[in-house]
Formats: C-alpha cells, sequence, structure tokens
C-alpha cells in the first residue's frame, strides 16, 4: 500500500486512544472503561474524583505511566525509522548503532555516583544520558571514518555493536562497585516505567514534539538518500548537514527516553519495519506513521508484563526484547525469502 489518507491517519489515533484506554482498565484490579473515562473527565474538569479504590488507582498509577510508556514508544520507532531512512540500511537502530548503549552509561554512572541537579528530578541522569549518546556517536563515527573513509552503513552498524559491548562492559564494572546503587541501576537496565509521573510525561511531550519537529522536518532529505550520497548530493542535499543535524536530534530524543524509560530495545529496529508495510516508504508518512504504531505496540507490551504473570510484573525492556527478536527474525526472512 503506497497510499497514506488523512482517514487512515485517523484510524492510527483511534487504535492509540484504544490501546491506552484498554491499559487504564486492565491490571492487577480491573476497571470497566465507563469508569475510566468518567474519573479522566473529572481530573479535566477539575471536580471530586468518584468515591472508591479505583480513581487513585487511575490518576496516580496506571494513567502517568500509559502516557509515558505511549510517548517513550513513540520517540523511539521515530528515532529507528530517521536512522535507517539516513543510513539506507533497515538493520540501523540506535541500539544496533550504540547510541542507546552510549545514552545507558551516561544514565548508569548518573545513578551510580549521584550525579543531581538540585530541585530538577532527573536532570542529572537525562543531561548525563543526552551527552553520553552524542559522544558516542562521535566516537563511532570517527573510529568508522578511519577504517572507512567512505562511512559505509556496514561499517558504521559494525563499530555501533562492537562499541554497545564496550559500553555495556563499562556498566558492568561501575555495577560491580554500585554497592547499595544496585537495585536501582539493575532494575532501570530492564527497562521500566512503573514509576512514572506526570512531570515524566510532559518531559517526554516536550521532547517528542520539539524533537520529532525537527526529524519530520527532514522527511525529504530522508527520502532523497534513499537513492545515495550521492545522488541526495546532486539534487541539492547538504548531506553533511543533515547528517549531522538529524543524529544530533535522534540523540538527544533517545537520551530523554533512556534516562526516563531505562533500556527499551527493538522498538525502533522492528516498529520501522511493519509500518512501512502500511504507509510505504516515504518518510513524510512514514515518521508520524511510526509514532503511532511505537506507542500502540509499546503500551500492549506493557500490558503483557504486567498481566501475563499476575501478581509478578516483567519489565518493559525484558517483553519487547522477547516480542522484538522473533519479529525481526520472521521479517528478515520474509525478506530473503522475496529476494
Amino acid at each position: 500500500m503506497k497510499t497514506f489518507s488523512n482517514l487512515q491517519y485517523l484510524y492510527y489515533g483511534i487504535a492509540t486512544v484504544l490501546a491506552a484506554l484498554l491499559c487504564v482498565c486492565v491490571g492487577s484490579v480491573n476497571v470497566p472503561a465507563p469508569e475510566v473515562l468518567q474519573t479522566i473527565a473529572s481530573m479535566f474538569a477539575s471536580q471530586p474524583a468518584l468515591d472508591g479504590v479505583s480513581a487513585p488507582i487511575i490518576l496516580s498509577v496506571r494513567l502517568p505511566r500509559v502516557l509515558c510508556v505511549a510517548l517513550v514508544g513513540a520517540a523511539l520507532s521515530l528515532c529507528g525509522a530517521s536512522m535507517q531512512g539516513l543510513l539506507q540500511n533497515p538493520l540501523a537502530d540506535c541500539s544496533t548503532l550504540g547510541v542507546s548503549s552510549g545514552a545507558s552509561l551516561g544514565a548508569v554512572i548518573s545513578i551510580g555516583f549521584g550525579i543531581t541537579i538540585p530541585g530538577v528530578p532527573l536532570a542529572g541522569t537525562m543531561i548525563m544520558a543526552m551527552l553520553f549518546a552524542f559522544l558516542s556517536l562521535v566516537v563511532i563515527l570517527s573510529l568508522a571514518y578511519k577504517l572507512d573513509y567512505s562511512l559505509s552503513t556496514n561499517t558504521i552498524i559494525l563499530i555501533g555493536i562492537v562499541f554497545s559491548m564496550f559500553a555495556n562492559s563499562i556498566i558492568s564494572f561501575i555495577i560491580t562497585f554500585s554497592g547499595d546503587k544496585l537495585r536501582p541501576i539493575t532494575f532501570w537496565m530492564m527497562g521500566s516505567l512503573a514509576q512514572s509521573s506526570y512531570q515524566n510525561a510532559l518531559t517526554l511531550l516536550l521532547a517528542l514534539v520539539f524533537f520529532g519537529a525537527v526529524l519530520i522536518r527532514y522527511a525529504r532529505e530522508l527520502d532523497a538518500f534513499a537513492t545515495g550520497e550521492d545522488n541526495a548530493r546532486n539534487i541539492g542535499v547538504d548531506v553533511k548537514k543533515v547528517k549531522l543535524n538529524v543524529m544530533l536530534t535522534v540523540s538527544a530524543l533517545m537520551g530523554v527516553c533512556v534516562s526516563i524509560g531505562g533500556t527499551v530495545a527493538f522498538v525502533g529496529l522492528v516498529i520501522p519495519h511493519m509500518t512501512r508495510m502500511l504507509s510505504g516508504p516515504g518518510h513524510k508518512r512514514l515518521l508520524p506513521a511510526s509514532m503511532f504504531s511505537g506507542a500502540i505496540f509499546l503500551m500492549l507490551a506493557d500490558l503483557l508484563g504486567r498481566t501475563a504473570l499476575r501478581p509478578l510484573e516483567l519489565p518493559l525492556g525484558v517483553v519487547t526484547s522477547l516480542i522484538g527478536s522473533v519479529v525481526f527474525v520472521y521479517i528478515f526472512y520474509t525478506s530473503r525469502k522475496v529476494r
């Protein structure tokens, strides 16, 4: 399907709202949908919430968590689609390129050594994650340039994988001497948004709106990259500027997501593949559609983690890795079979 109409955006929006409603309703205590809607409406109308145990569960626990999960899913999928378009490789993603590991390293250093900014929760972790995401990208591209002057995609991905292993080894070294910080670091490394707040949701929303707008602004340039960098340069695209701006933007957005949600793998790798089947390869449609798809996927993955082994809860990163690895192998196999 090569066309993607405004009506299909409406369908995506409805599906996202329904998925969010389902995730708020279902949990350790199931709440009927009318009661959920009435409770949320009372919050926006500044009216007293309904009596009972469901209102605090909905407003204080589930709603902020579902909002954060949806925003993280949208951001990760947008980053993955942008990097795949930029590097013309379906294996390109923040996790395979080492950016995610770099952001994780920065966040672990912040948590392990207690780097904070007084009065601003998570600011130290967020800044460190963004900084290390960018620095990891600089290191990866510099090493790739030394090994391969043409900066081929395969070289960048190979260096990214090696860098990820290096960053993970440093993370393991920090965890060894983390002492009383071991539990929060380990829990954060598995990826979870269980302790999400409305402040986290607002931070993610602002980051997604700002950085997402920048990435969508480069949709035409990313389409030009599909024909090769030389052809893109011939039609007037400033290849170096676009590459730098897109990578910087992706690093910043990835840093925000990692600092709040921890390590959540495979979303940016798999979801753009699945979305491309519906929206086509054009990035003007692919990037917004990927955000909707990523939000829906991560909300349902989080719901599965909360309910599959009740009362136990599976970390979000574990669920996405289990699902994403199977889906990715299937997509890779079918694509090779078509060829």
